[in-house]
């Protein structure tokens, strides 16, 4: 594969991460309402996600979820729910998120967990992947290097959906504590957090294939 194919490929994924969207506007919401390790941790967990839908994409199950209609609602409705199930959590959180008490006790492994599933369940992601990755295969090399060329492609968007969520963690950590400092923005932090992802939510479930 040529430099200037995999250039065009890391603008195009550069420009979708960037977009928003349940992952960044979830690691931004972590890292303001408690800090930068929060926002990692659920990094790893989005970043886990995507190597998820690489081998998907790869061996050929994200094809085979794109054509059965069953299959595509079940995903879409499951990323549904447990957006909107979020949104519900972070309306009901106590309101002194951003005290120092509470980021000494913050449960990483558990935004971990939520990272893998809101990518896994995000059925947009998954069709990036089956609509922009056929542009940026040589299939000169034949068919069975294909699934290679497919993962290695996964692995570069892997790479800078990590920079981009960290460095999105170590800003918005700042904007957090500047934040703290002013408790009736504080206190509505998690009602923003719940509207956007309430939102994001009823979006992914009206949404369609395309």
């Amino acid at each position: 594969m040529s430099i200037y194919l995999l250039l065009s490929f890391l603008g195009a994924a550069v420009m979708l991460t960037l977009m928003p969207g349940p992952d960044n506007l979830f690691v931004l919401a972590q890292s303001m309402s408690q800090n930068k390790k929060a926002g990692i941790a659920t990094t790893f967990g989005l970043c886990t996600g995507i190597l998820v839908h690489t081998l998907a994409a790869a061996i050929g199950i994200t094809a085979l979820v794109y054509q059965s209609a069953l299959l595509f609602m079940i995903v879409k409705y499951a990323g549904a729910v447990y957006l909107l199930y979020l949104a519900w959590q972070a309306f009901t959180e106590e309101g002194g998120d951003l005290e120092v008490e509470s980021k000494q006790s913050l449960e990483y492994k558990k935004l971990y967990k939520r990272g893998v599933l809101m990518n896994v369940l995000n059925p947009k992601v998954s069709l990036f992947f089956l609509a922009l990755f056929p542009q940026f295969i040589d299939h000169s090399k034949g068919a069975w290097e294909v699934p290679y060329q497919m993962v290695g492609l996964g692995v570069l968007f892997l790479i800078q959906a990590f920079i981009i969520f960290t460095t999105i963690s170590f800003f918005a950590e700042k904007v957090g504590n500047w934040i703290s400092k002013v408790p009736q923005i504080g206190r509505r932090l998690n009602v923003a957090k719940g509207v956007l992802l309430g939102i994001i939510g009823i979006s992914l479930a009206l949404g369609d294939k395309s």
